[in-house]
């Protein structure tokens, strides 16, 4: 699994452990990290996602609610409702994120942690975001060691 892969996979983890826990889980994050056996580089990446999403939630929230026509943000499962804050966060706010990946990324997210339906649930909703996206698109760069594919730690178990 590649870093950034399980790195928004942890962050999702997480975001969905502040909402059912309040803000003052976020002090927890670095146990949890180092807990999940992140890399460094993961944890990195996980930190700056969940920080971000956390910092702009509020804009993020309102972007998600102008955009998901005939969903309020309460109705939606808390899995789809924080895989969607994550992809907007990196469609809106993140210059170094393609838009196809982040895209991809959070439909994969969704398949794997949510419903069937919402994978294109997902991506019915932050295609939508993409049009509000001002940063200039990220160049997409070959892959560097930073991003290599990295064995998972043992106790590691694919949640599908």
């Amino acid at each position: 699994m590649r870093r950034r892969t399980r790195a928004r996979e942890l962050a999702l983890q997480f975001l969905y452990t502040v909402e059912m826990k309040g803000a003052d889980a976020r002090d927890e994050l670095d146990d949890f990290l180092v807990a999940a056996g992140a890399s460094r580089v993961a944890r990195a990446f996980a930190t700056q996602l969940i920080d971000g999403v956390l910092a702009q939630q509020v804009a993020i929230d309102k972007v998600l609610a102008a955009t998901a026509t005939n969903w309020s943000l309460s109705r939606m499962p808390p899995v789809d409702r924080n895989i969607l804050r994550l992809g907007a966060f990196e469609l809106l706010h993140s210059t170094d994120v393609p838009v196809e990946v982040a895209l991809n990324e959070a439909i994969e997210l969704g398949k794997r942690y949510s419903t069937a339906n919402s994978g294109s649930f997902i991506n019915g909703i932050l295609d939508k975001v993409k049009s509000r996206r001002t940063l200039p698109v990220a160049v997409k760069n070959p892959p560097d060691a930073s991003d290599e594919d990295e064995p998972l730690p043992p106790d590691h178990e694919d949640a599908r």
